[in-house]
This record gives structure tokens, sequence and C-alpha cells, in this order.
């Protein structure tokens, strides 16, 4: 990974998230500058934009903040040293797992309201369709 540092700015941009939401999720521990310059600005990194990117994509399928939380720290043990125990490892593993599974269910549940809504939408334009005043060809 790059270590290069982003302000806020540029992280809101690449992740399109708004400046107020990126505090939030700090202001709840999801996710923590890497670093602050000198005059006090937040500094990111790739990786806490990836970190940023993984809360993004869960947002919409209804996680909370809690189960955010805890996913992004059995990844984080999972990537480190920490998890070297096999046992503990497969606890983790599972615990992502569970999460992957829980995610595939909520997906197959918005492709069924998105079914439902374009067949809503399509209804309606049926309708309007038969509403609307036909032209006359012959004029």
């Amino acid at each position: 990974m790059d270590d290069k540092h982003m302000q806020i700015g540029e992280v809101a941009a690449r992740t399109e998230l708004s400046l107020r939401t990126i505090r939030h999720y700090e202001e709840t521990g999801l996710v923590v500058p890497s670093a602050r310059s000198q005059g006090g600005f937040r500094l990111y990194t790739d990786s806490d934009v990836q970190r940023l990117m993984v809360i993004r994509r869960m947002k919409p399928l209804g996680f909370t903040l809690d189960q955010m939380r805890d996913l992004l720290e059995a990844t984080d043990r999972l990537d480190t040293a920490e998890s070297t125990n096999g046992a503990e490892r497969e606890a983790l593993v599972e615990r992502v797992r569970s999460y992957e599974q829980d995610a595939s269910r909520k997906i197959d549940d918005l492709r069924i309201q998105l079914t439902r809504a374009e067949d809503f939408a399509a209804t309606l334009r049926t309708r309007l369709d038969a509403a609307s005043p036909r032209q006359d060809a012959s004029v």
C-alpha cells in the first residue's frame, strides 16, 4: 500500500462520502485518521480509504454501526499477527463468513424489492399510456 497521506477532502471525493459522514465515522470509532498534519488536519492513507469503502458498502444493506465495527475488528485481527492461534483464526473467519452470508440474504431481499418497484413503475406507465389522449395520425 502507498503511504501517501490524503486530507479529508480527497478522501471524500474518492469514497463519495460527505465530510460530515467521514467525521461521524471517526467520532463513532469506525475509522481513525492515520495521522494529523502540523496544522491539525486529518490525514488518511489508502488503508483508511479502504476501511471507509467497506463501511460505505455495508450501509445500504442496513448493517448497524455496531455490526460495521464488529466486522472491521474481525478483518483487522485476521490481517494482523494477533490471530496466529488456529482456533481464534477460525472463529474470526466464521464471523466474517456470517457477515458475507447476511449480506447475500440482504442483497436477495433488495433484488425482490427492486423487481416489485420496477413492476409498479411499469404499471403506472401502462396506465398513463392508456389515459393519454391519442393523437390522430391523419392530422
